[in-house]
């Protein structure tokens, strides 16, 4: 089943201002709903609530309780309520362009505070997600204010519901802190599942791996040109997640806490680690792609040898068959020992070359 495609802006004629606008965000005839849920909680209490009518919802503020308002929402094709939320929180057309795109890499835009509307920071994560027999990477937006945290993405993400379900839980670490560690917890859980795909990765690796050191096939390049092409959609999203993440810990803003910077660099290690797996799992490819190349190369040499020692041999009886075949008086022709004779002779000829093929050790 194909996957709804995130649907692409019109490139801007030259000389108009990049970004979108929040009246550009009008509703498209048959796009698909999008789920939006919100998680308000503090030490002491969490609610979560699926919205339904999203202008009721941006007309109430977050309840005085509410430390930090999780807003989540989970389809991109609804743009009543990307721009509902853009206009409540006052989010950046530049911003908003990108998010609506769909094709960037992870990224950190700092967009400052103007008047009395604080500043906020704009995350672009990407994860990897099999799809149709093959992974493909995908965004995820977060918009991180003082206390409020937004995320944007198309399809289903379990990392999400994995930070919600922690979220659950009465002494929670997530619950004792402010906005920018629910930002560190999504991010984390993105990382932690590049991890499984690598074990899978791995496991598909060992497996060719044998099959071409016990049963070499032409038919096991294509598996492993496959297993490279997963690694290189692994890398593309590790490594500027290691940027982003780097860029996170030593950059100062005013939604960033110490506590949480502390905790990036934590989360700077894993990518790390992820990508020194990545590159181990792609030297290991080559080298099991340039193994198979030379078990194949080597089986067919050893096939050319056996055919050359036969024609070989074959040379000197062709020989004698074509003399002794000529349709003509030959002297040993009227012997009655002759036939046995070019018998015996051939067979030892035959003889003789083998033994010296296997003795010069070409067998």
């Amino acid at each position: 089943m194909r996957l709804p495609a995130v649907p692409r802006l019109r490139r801007r004629p030259p000389g108009t201002p990049a970004g979108i606008e929040y009246h550009e965000l009008t509703h498209e005839p048959g796009a698909a709903a999008a789920r939006v849920v919100c998680t308000d909680y503090c030490p002491e209490r969490i609610e979560v609530q699926e919205v339904a009518d999203i202008a009721a919802f941006v007309a109430v503020h977050r309840p005085p309780w509410s430390r930090v308002r999780w807003i989540h929402v989970e389809g991109l094709q609804d743009r009543g309520v990307i721009r509902a939320l853009a206009e409540k929180y006052q989010l950046h057309p530049l911003a908003i362009e990108d998010m609506l795109d769909g094709a960037h890499r992870p990224k950190l835009d700092d967009f400052p505070g103007v008047d009395e509307l604080p500043g906020r920071l704009f995350v672009v994560a990407g994860r990897v997600r099999p799809r149709e027999g093959t992974l493909h990477a995908e965004q995820l937006n977060l918009f991180l204010g003082r206390n409020t945290l937004l995320s944007f993405e198309q399809v289903a993400n379990p990392a999400i519901d994995g930070v919600r379900h922690r979220l659950q839980a009465p002494r929670s670490r997530l619950r004792g802190n402010d906005a920018s560690f629910l930002l560190y917890a999504l991010l984390d859980a993105i990382v932690d599942r590049l991890f499984p795909v690598l074990d899978e990765v791995s496991g598909r690796l060992e497996v060719v791996e044998e099959e071409v050191l016990t049963r070499p096939d032409p038919q096991g390049l294509p598996a492993i040109h496959r297993i490279k092409r997963d690694l290189v959609a692994i890398r593309r999203v590790a490594w500027p997640m290691r940027e982003l993440v780097g860029e996170l810990q030593r950059e100062r803003h005013e939604c960033l806490s110490e506590t949480t910077q502390t905790y990036f660099r934590d989360l700077y290690d894993q990518c790390v680690q992820a990508i020194d797996l990545i590159e181990t799992y792609r030297e290991i490819a080559s080298a099991v792609a340039e193994t198979q190349v030379s078990v194949i190369s080597n089986r067919t040499n050893e096939i050319m040898k056996v055919l050359t020692v036969i024609g070989t041999i074959f040379i000197p009886l062709t020989f004698l068959a074509g003399v002794y075949g000529m349709n003509m008086p030959i002297p040993e022709n009227g012997w009655r020992y002759s036939y046995p004779i070019f018998w015996g002779g051939c067979l030892g000829i035959a003889g003789l070359m083998l033994w010296r093929f296997r003795r010069g050790g070409w067998l």
